[in-house]
C-alpha cells in the first residue's frame, strides 16, 4: 500500500488528487500550514517572520495517518487529509470540518463538505474555504478592532477587509489554549459559529495559517510576537499628552496653543498638524502661505520639549507635481475597470502603492525632504486602509495582485515605508500613528487609531472593546480620538460629560490623545493648498469649562505620574508583545468569571481599571478577580480578591484599583 505522506526536512507533506498539504514547525510550540491544488507553494511569509525552528518529531502509523509534534502542538493528519491539532497533554485544540464518504470511520456523511475548499476563479486564483468544527462553550479574543459591542467574538461573522474605523487583524485567541493566524492577506470573511468556524478567502491561491498552543493566554501571545514581530521600545515623549484637532489652519494658530500649554504649566508631549497644510494632495510638502518658516516653528516646539507631528496622506492628486511621474513609473494603484480613481476628496485622487518597493522609496524620499530633514519624528499615516470612495475590492489592483487577494496588507506595507526610511537614518524607537493594521503592523512601530468614529456613549462603549481585541490580536500600541471623531460641541453640557469619561478612558490606554471635529466649523481660510479645508471648533483642554479643565489637568497629572510604570509595560510589550490593555482573564487565567467580564480591564500587571461608559453614571459595580488584594486608588479601601463590589465614581472619578495594595508602585 503507498502512502499519502512524505518529509521533507522538518516538514511533513500530504499529496492526495491535485492537493498539497505542508505542516512545518514554525516558531516556539507553533506549526505553520500551507495547502494548495496548484502547481507549486507559495513561500511568501505575509505577516510571519522567518521561522527560527530546525526540527520537529514526524511520526507515521501503520494505519496510515501521520503526525508532527513541535513542542507543546502537535498535529494529526487521516489517510484522507483530515487535520486535528493537541497540546501536550493530548487535549484537542482545534479539528478539522469534514463531512464527506471517505472518512469512513468518524465522519462518514452523505453531505460531501470538505473541510479545505478550492473553488476556481482565474488562472491560479481561489475562493478558498477552511472549515473546522464549533465547539459552542468557547471563547475567542483579537481580530484587530470592529466596531461592535462584543469582546467575545463567539458568534460573530466578522468581514477580513480594511475600512474606515474597521482594521482586520487575523489572530485570535481561544479560551481553549491556542492562538490562530490566517496568514493570508485577501479580503473575505470569518464566521464563529456554534456549529462551524469557517474561514473564506474570496480570492487566493492557497490556504496559510500559523497555530500555536500554550498554558496561559500570555504564553500565547508571546508565541505570537516571536513570530510576527513586536513593537519598537516607546519613546518617552510619546507617553504623555498628545494635542490635536480638526485643523489647525496656521502655524500661529498653533503655535498659539503650544504657548498656552507651556504658560499654564502643562505637560504636552506631541502637537499635531493634520491634514491639508499641505500645497496639493501627493506633494507632501507645507503649503508656505499657511506654514511660513517651518523650521522656526520646529525649533520653537522642540525647545518647549513638543514633538511635531505631521499628518501624510496617501493619495495623489492628479494635478499635482509628483502625479504624472509616479503614474508612468507604476507607483500607483491601478484600477482594473474604468477612470484611474481611487478617492475624490478635494480632488481627483489616487493612492500610492506601498506593495511596490520603488513606489515605497519614491514617497519617503519626498518625506524625507520636506519634513523629515527638518527634525520631524513622527508621522500621521491616515487614510491606511486605504478608504476607497467605493468599496468594490475586485476593482482595484496592486504591485503583489488585485485587492481582492492582497489588499489586507496596505496598511503594514504604508507603516512599512516610513519605518524602513526612519531606520535607515538611524533613528530608533520609532513611532507613527496609522489608522489601520494587519497581522505584523506592530513591527513597524505602528500606533493604531480607532478610525473617524462617532461622539456618543455608544460608540465609547465599542471602543473599550477594540481596544482589548486589537491588544489581543498582538497590536499593543491603539488610542481613540478622546471625545469621538465626528461631532460634539464644547458648549453642550452633555457633550462634556461625554469627554471627560472618555478622558479618564485615554488616561489608561497606550497613549493619551486629544483630537476630534468639533462644532461649530470654521470657514476654510482660501480656495486651494492649506486654505482649501475649513476647521472644527476648538478641542484644546481649556476649550470645555472650568470643572471639564480641572478634571482633564487632575488626569493629565496622573499620566505623568505613571510613567516609569508605564515605561516597565512598554517594555513588555517590546521585549514579549504583551498587551498594555488587555482582558482581565490575560493576568487572572484561573479565575473563570474574569473570561466573562466585558466592562474592566488591566491595564499593565498592576491596575485595573473600569471606565464609566454610560451617560449619568455616578456608581457602577466592579468585579475583582480571585487571591488577589485590591486597593482603591481614591479611597484607599483595601478588599480581597473574588467578590463584586459597588464603588462611586462622580464625574471626576474613574474607578481605579492597584493590585497586591503593599505591592508595586504605580502612581
Amino acid at each position: 500500500m503507498y502512502s499519502f505522506f512524505r518529509t521533507e526536512g522538518n516538514r511533513l507533506v500530504w499529496n492526495y488528487n491535485h492537493e498539497t498539504l505542508w505542516l512545518e514547525p514554525w516558531g516556539r510550540d507553533g506549526l505553520r500550514i500551507r495547502s494548495t491544488v496548484a502547481a507549486k507553494t507559495d513561500e511568501t511569509n505575509w505577516a510571519l517572520l522567518a521561522s527560527k525552528i530546525s526540527s520537529a518529531v514526524v511520526t507515521e502509523t501503520d494505519g496510515g495517518s501521520a503526525r508532527i509534534v513541535n513542542g507543546k502542538i502537535a498535529a494529526e493528519v487521516t489517510a484522507e487529509g483530515k487535520i486535528s491539532f493537541y497540546n501536550q497533554t493530548g487535549k484537542l485544540l482545534l479539528e478539522e470540518f469534514v463531512r464527506n464518504r471517505r472518512n469512513v470511520l468518524t465522519d462518514c456523511s452523505a453531505l460531501e463538505l470538505e473541510a479545505r475548499e478550492f473553488k476556481p476563479i482565474e488562472g491560479n486564483s481561489f475562493r478558498i474555504t477552511v472549515r473546522f468544527e464549533s465547539d459552542p462553550e468557547e471563547k475567542l479574543f483579537g481580530m484587530g478592532q470592529y466596531q461592535q459591542e462584543f469582546l467575545n467574538l463567539k458568534n460573530c461573522s466578522l468581514e477580513l477587509a480594511q475600512r474606515n474605523s474597521q482594521a482586520s487583524v487575523p489572530f485570535l485567541v481561544s479560551s481553549l489554549g491556542y492562538g490562530f493566524l490566517w496568514n493570508n492577506p485577501a479580503v473575505g470573511k470569518v464566521v464563529f459559529a456554534k456549529n462551524i468556524t469557517e474561514w473564506t478567502a474570496l480570492s487566493s491561491s492557497q490556504i496559510d495559517y500559523w497555530i500555536t498552543a500554550g498554558d496561559t493566554p500570555a504564553e500565547i501571545e508571546q508565541h505570537y510576537a516571536a513570530v510576527t514581530g513586536t513593537v519598537p521600545m516607546m519613546p518617552e515623549y510619546a507617553m504623555g499628552l498628545w494635542q490635536c484637532k480638526l485643523r489647525y489652519q496656521t502655524r500661529e494658530e498653533l503655535l498659539t496653543v503650544a504657548r498656552e500649554y507651556k504658560k499654564r504649566h502643562i505637560p504636552l508631549s506631541v502637537i499635531v498638524i493634520d491634514y491639508f497644510h499641505w500645497t496639493k494632495q501627493g506633494e507632501w510638502k507645507f503649503d508656505p502661505k499657511y506654514w511660513p518658516d517651518p523650521d522656526g516653528m520646529i525649533k520653537e516646539l522642540k525647545e518647549m520639549g513638543i514633538e511635531l507631528m505631521v499628518s501624510v496622506w496617501p493619495t495623489v492628486d492628479k494635478t499635482c507635481e509628483n502625479y504624472e511621474e509616479m503614474m508612468n513609473r507604476g507607483y500607483l494603484v491601478r484600477t482594473d475597470r474604468g477612470i484611474r480613481t481611487t478617492m475624490d476628496y478635494l480632488g481627483d485622487t489616487v493612492f500610492f502603492d506601498p506593495t511596490n518597493p520603488m513606489a515605497s522609496e519614491f514617497v519617503w524620499k519626498k518625506i524625507k525632504q520636506n519634513y523629515y530633514d527638518r527634525g520631524i519624528r513622527i508621522f500621521w499615516l491616515d487614510e491606511a486602509e486605504p478608504e476607497y470612495s467605493v468599496y468594490d475590492y475586485d476593482l482595484y489592483r496592486y504591485h503583489l495582485g488585485t485587492v481582492l487577494q492582497v489588499g489586507n496588507i496596505y496598511p503594514l506595507m504604508y507603516a512599512k515605508t516610513f519605518f524602513d526610511g526612519m531606520k535607515a537614518n538611524g533613528q530608533q524607537n520609532i513611532i507613527n500613528l496609522v489608522r489601520c493594521a494587519w497581522a505584523g503592523s506592530q513591527r513597524f512601530g505602528a500606533l493604531v487609531w480607532s478610525g473617524d468614529i462617532y461622539s456618543s456613549f455608544e460608540v465609547l462603549r465599542r471602543q473599550l472593546y477594540a481596544g482589548l481585541n486589537m491588544g489581543m490580536a498582538g497590536i499593543p500600541w491603539w488610542t481613540t480620538d478622546i471625545g469621538g471623531f465626528h461631532g460634539g460641541n464644547p458648549d453642550d453640557p452633555a457633550f462634556r460629560e461625554l469627554i471627560i469619561r472618555w478622558f479618564q478612558f485615554g488616561t489608561f490606554c497606550p497613549v493619551l490623545r486629544m483630537h476630534g471635529d468639533r462644532e461649530p466649523h470654521t470657514a476654510p481660510l482660501g480656495t486651494e493648498g492649506g486654505g482649501l479645508c475649513p476647521s472644527g471648533a476648538a478641542n484644546e483642554i481649556w476649550s470645555y469649562g472650568d470643572e471639564a479643565y480641572n478634571i482633564f489637568r487632575k488626569y493629565i497629572l496622573i499620566r505623568e505620574g505613571m510613567k516609569p510604570y508605564l515605561t516597565e509595560c512598554m517594555k513588555d510589550a517590546h521585549e514579549k508583545g504583551t498587551p498594555i490593555m488587555r482582558p482581565l482573564f490575560y493576568d487572572f487565567p484561573e479565575d473563570n468569571i474574569c473570561w466573562t467580564v466585558s466592562d474592566e480591564y488591566m491595564f499593565g500587571p498592576s491596575v485595573l481599571v473600569a471606565p464609566v461608559l454610560y451617560a449619568g453614571m455616578r456608581k457602577r459595580t466592579v468585579y475583582l478577580p480571585k487571591d488577589v488584594r485590591w486597593k482603591n486608588h481614591v479611597s484607599g479601601t483595601v478588599y480581597d480578591g473574588g467578590q463584586i463590589i459597588e464603588c462611586s465614581a462622580p464625574l471626576d472619578t474613574i474607578p481605579i484599583f492597584v493590585r497586591d495594595a503593599n505591592g508595586t508602585a504605580v502612581f
